[in-house]
């Protein structure tokens, strides 16, 4: 049997769970939540995600993101997300499904649809109020990014100067509570030191949604060797980024240096970008398959099988790895770990196992 059967069948019995994919902001970016505007049931090329390349790469449940940016409005504007995910699953009742459990999951799978579970990216999405959390968890919101780019009052982000070296009271006791209702704490986009106090303190499994390795590519979002061994202790699961920046290091070498170019000109800004580009005169790096391949191998070697998953953050950035443009490129990279050894059973784990037994796992925290 090739390696292409080979991983369809896998696929065909353990489809993929992503654990995060931008569609709803970018859909909004796009026609403003119209759905009538861009028809998802069939090709929409300015997006990453429609429904025909999400069976094409045997999607089994996609984790939508909620995410907002992070100033007054960004409460009122999670909840309109919320709607539109609501929304888009009643506009395809054949192809799509709610779910906000591992059993609804199977469910949805078992009757041929993708389930569609959501996470909230960014702490700020409940405005310091354990109360809008609650009410987010009612509503069917599964997971929380403790923050996004910025820190919010009770967490540091890993792209924000550190204030607090990790949660404050207020912090603990909002991870305490998503353990006490099931909600799963993701340490995607947190401090290196948010993420090793939220695992001191968490008595369920946590994730990280979409976050890569930090000793394959040293950038702040990606997570060091010492807390992916935390992770395993803890049964939680990191779910592979596909993201350029976070998978090859010769990328972020490369925009650093025009980074760096851009300041030294007073050419910062993306209207620069094309004449920065021609004045650093190195070329840009391609970005593989190879990259993330790399990144995978290293979390199974660190944390252990049992403690990964996958989450390309589609539509959530411009561009991706050469071999993986969109939701149709899953069955690429399970192609590529079959062809280095990869066991049927293995395949199975990282496609989707790991991250269903995290959910079992938090709902019986939550019980």
């Amino acid at each position: 049997m090739t390696s292409e059967a080979r991983v369809a069948d896998v696929l065909r019995e353990h489809p993929v769970i992503d654990g995060h994919n931008d569609l709803p902001i970018a859909f909004y970016e796009l026609c403003d939540y119209d759905l009538d505007a861009h028809d998802l049931a069939g090709s929409v090329p300015e997006l990453h995600t429609d429904l025909p390349r999400l069976r094409a790469g045997h999607v089994g449940a996609q984790f939508w993101s909620l995410w907002v940016p992070q100033d007054e409005h960004a409460v009122r504007r999670t909840f309109e997300q919320l709607d539109f995910v609501l929304r888009f699953v009643e506009r395809f009742p054949d192809d799509l499904q709610l779910a906000s459990s591992a059993d609804d999951v199977d469910a949805a799978i078992k009757a041929g649809r993708i389930a569609s579970l959501m996470g909230m990216e960014g702490g700020h999405s409940i405005g310091e109020s354990l109360g809008v959390l609650r009410v987010m968890r009612e509503l069917g919101v599964r997971y929380m990014t403790l923050t996004h780019n910025n820190n919010v009052s009770w967490a540091d982000s890993a792209t924000d100067e550190p204030v607090l070296g990790g949660l404050n009271d207020f912090g603990e006791q909002v991870v305490r509570e998503m353990n006490r209702i099931g909600m799963l704490v993701d340490l995607s986009h947190v401090s290196a030191d948010t993420m090793r106090h939220a695992l001191r303190i968490t008595s369920a499994p946590a994730i990280f949604s979409h976050s890569s390795s930090r000793a394959i590519c040293n950038v702040p979002r990606n997570v060091p060797d010492d807390v992916l061994e935390t992770l395993a202790a803890n049964d939680g699961v990191c779910m592979v980024t596909f993201v350029p920046y976070f998978v090859s290091q010769a990328y972020v070498d490369w925009l650093d240096g025009m980074h760096a170019l851009a300041k030294e000109r007073g050419l910062e800004g993306k209207e620069h970008r094309k004449e920065i580009e021609e004045l650093y005169g190195v070329p840009r790096p391609d970005i593989t398959l190879a990259d993330v391949v790399k990144h995978v191998e290293h979390i199974r070697e660190v944390a252990g099988i049992d403690h990964m998953g996958v989450g390309g953050d589609y539509d959530g950035c411009p561009e991706f790895p050469v071999e993986l443009p969109d939701v149709s490129s899953y069955p690429v990279l399970f192609g590529a770990l079959a062809d280095r050894g990869w066991s049927d059973e293995d395949l199975g784990k990282l496609a989707g196992g790991n991250i269903l037994r995290v959910l079992r796992a938090a709902d019986d925290v939550a019980a």
